[in-house]
């Protein structure tokens, strides 16, 4: 797999991208991230990307022209599937949309900033919008950082464990995760639920699907209702 970012403040994107499982599916080879700073594919004499609204108000917005030469030119190399602008006003990002991505080969992510792009990127490039929650950030990097991370982390081969991204949360049924125990078997006081130790891995199963349902009941009420009516 491929992704490109697009970012008028890459810097905010590099360390990340460099450790933990992102970084190493990175040198494993197993996904392709490049970073593209706005500024590089300006045509103002400053290499402005920003300027203000039509129509007032404040805030600044970044200007079709960056945007559209820096994404012209890499759909002249290769075919994209996506090409995703992070935005308040997308739709949910969610285990399913990370699910569908991963089977991607070349995705675009274009990061917001101030107070967004202008709306003919949205309408003439953008294939689709994604949100990961419902509150404003500063720019799209987090969010971009948010989706790589999330679907670098299913491709083949990425966790040494395949099954393990598979009892993620919201991956079972949609629930949330139960909670999992490690050594000491005592600890404080607090010792590991005897099924866990019991060997009976039915009994086991049937536990961590209990305490699965109790902890979305508790938690998420949205998602337990949900799972209720579908069951």
């Amino acid at each position: 797999m491929r992704i490109d970012i697009i970012s008028a403040v890459p810097q905010l994107l590099e360390s990340p991208l460099n450790y933990s499982i992102v970084g190493n599916a990175r040198e494993n080879g197993q996904v392709e991230i490049h970073l593209h700073d706005l500024r590089d594919y300006s045509e103002d004499k400053h290499n402005k990307v920003d300027d203000y609204p039509y129509g007032g108000g404040a805030g600044m917005v970044l200007t079709p022209q960056p945007i559209f030469s820096c994404i012209e030119k890499l759909k002249g190399e290769r075919k994209y599937d996506e090409i995703i602008f992070t935005s308040p006003g997308g739709e949910p990002f969610n285990q399913q949309a990370a699910n569908k991505l991963s089977i991607q080969q070349n995705l675009i992510l274009l990061c917001g900033h101030y107070k967004g792009v202008d709306q003919r990127v949205r309408d003439m490039l953008v294939t689709r919008e994604f949100s990961i929650g419902d509150y404003v950030l500063s720019g799209g990097e987090l969010p971009a950082l948010v989706i790589t991370d999330a679907v670098v982390r299913l491709l083949p081969g990425v966790l040494g464990d395949a099954e393990s991204a598979l009892n993620d949360s919201f991956q079972n049924d949609g629930l949330l995760e139960g909670p999992v125990y490690t050594r000491p078997a005592e600890f404080k006081g607090h010792k590991v639920p005897g099924v866990l130790r019991s060997g009976d891995h039915q009994k086991v199963k049937e536990w961590r699907f209990e305490q699965s349902l109790e902890r979305t009941r508790q938690r998420r009420p949205d998602i337990y209702k949900k799972f209720l009516k579908e069951h």
